[in-house]
Order: C-alpha cells, then structure tokens, then sequence
C-alpha cells in the first residue's frame, strides 16, 4: 500500500502540481495584479509557501507512515571533501551574487540592462523591501521543499524503475513543467537548474548542499532583481524633491 501511495504523490507532483501552477494560480495571480497590484506580489508570494509547505508536508507524512529511513532521501548532512566542496560552491556563489549585486548598485546602464532581460518574469519579482522579504522567504522555501520533493521523493521513488539518475532526470523535467507559466524558456531554465542539483546531490550524496544552493540562486535573483525593479518608498521621494541641488564649483 505505501508504494502504490508513493507513485500516486508522484504523479500528482509530475502532473496535477504544474496543472494547478499553469491553470489555477497563475490566472488568479493575473487577476490580482488587475485588481490589487499593491496586493498581489505578497499575496502570491504568501499562495507559494503556504503550497509547498503543504505539499512537502504531505511527503513527510507518507514517509514517517511508511517508517522509512531518511538516510534513504539522502537528507543527511555530506561529511569530508563532499562538505568541503558544497561549502566551497555555496561561497563561490554568494560571492559572484554580491559582485552582481554590488556592480548593479552603482551603474543605472547595468540596471537598464537586467530590466529588459527580466521583462517577461517582471510581475512575479519583488519591486519594494517588503516584496523582497517575502521573495526571501518564498526562496528559501523552495530551496528546502523542491529539494526534498524532486530530487528527494521523487528520484527515491522512481528508481526501482528507472534508476536514480534515470528517475532525477525524469524529476528534473517535471520541475521544469512546474514552472510551464513561464513559458518554454521558463520551463528550459528551471530544467537546467534541476540538472544542476541532480549533479550536486550525487556529487555530495546528500540533498543538503542542493537545498543550499538552490535557496542562494533564488535570493540572489531576487536580490539583483530587486535593485534593478526597487521602487522607492513615498517619503524617499519627497527628500529628493526637497533637497537642494548641489552648488556648482566656481
């Protein structure tokens, strides 16, 4: 009975899960855009913890009913030179995020250009600080719960089948179509970062350093993005109107 559970969630997360994203959420987030767009970001962001956790608890539970070892998930902490290099990874690329984020800050042209490389996913990233909190928060997120449900539930379960680098292929496509609201390049690019975390989780033997590394690639985006969408806040731009205009040298 637990195996046939297992390939029943399975199915739901390779198939209902993106249905639901594609057919229900987006539109709904479109409404609201249209009809509260001060409202809609947090409300989206808020819509998207709330279901992963949802889901991801649903996992645990069948895994915990089940008895099963988490080991077997490989949620457990790498050791030796695998620690070593999730660490050395997770440094590189907070590193290269605060360069970006650095280099965006000071130049208005760098900023120009990831607004237009952005236009397509603009609705869905944060524009002020508090949208960014959230964005934080649904980072992290997603970094823990698709972590553990693609390239955790869903590799362990499928590999009697297909293998486990079969069965995270196949969960690295389905993590794509999750993101099919994003259109062809949306599904393509969150594709290739699940193959990316398919490397590292068998690079490191643990799921770990992926949910690391996948939480830090969503809030450095959202970070970046943020400073080229930020709005400013009202009383910000009631100083810029009040503050006198530097006097000329001479």
């Amino acid at each position: 009975m637990p195996a046939a559970l297992d390939l029943v969630f399975v199915a739901l997360l390779a198939i209902a899960w993106p249905l639901y994203e594609h057919f229900v959420d987006w539109p709904r987030f479109q409404r609201w855009l249209r009809d509260q767009p001060l409202r809609a970001r947090p409300r989206e962001y808020a819509a998207t913890i709330a279901t992963q956790w949802l889901v991801a608890a649903a996992a645990v539970a069948l895994w915990v009913w089940a008895d099963r070892p988490w080991s077997a998930l490989k949620l457990v902490a790498p050791g030796g030179w695998r620690l070593l290099l999730a660490a050395g990874a997770v440094t590189i690329l907070a590193a290269l995020y605060a360069s970006q984020a650095a280099t965006l800050a000071r130049s208005p042209e760098a900023r120009a250009r990831v607004r237009q490389a952005i236009v397509p996913l603009e609705a869905l990233l944060p524009h002020t600080t508090p949208e960014l909190r959230w964005f934080l928060a649904v980072s992290l997120t997603a970094g823990v719960c698709e972590e553990f449900l693609f390239r955790g539930y869903f590799a362990w379960t499928l590999a009697p089948w297909l293998g486990w680098w079969g069965a995270a292929a196949l969960g690295a496509g389905c993590f794509g179509l999750l993101h099919a609201y994003q259109g062809r390049s949306g599904i393509v690019r969150t594709a290739v970062v699940g193959a990316m975390m398919v490397l590292v989780v068998a690079l490191t033997r643990s799921l770990v350093p992926a949910m690391a590394l996948h939480a830090l690639v969503d809030v450095g985006s959202g970070v970046v993005t943020w400073i080229a969408l930020r709005e400013p806040m009202p009383h910000e731009d009631d100083r810029a109107v009040a503050s006198p205009a530097p006097l000329a040298p001479g």
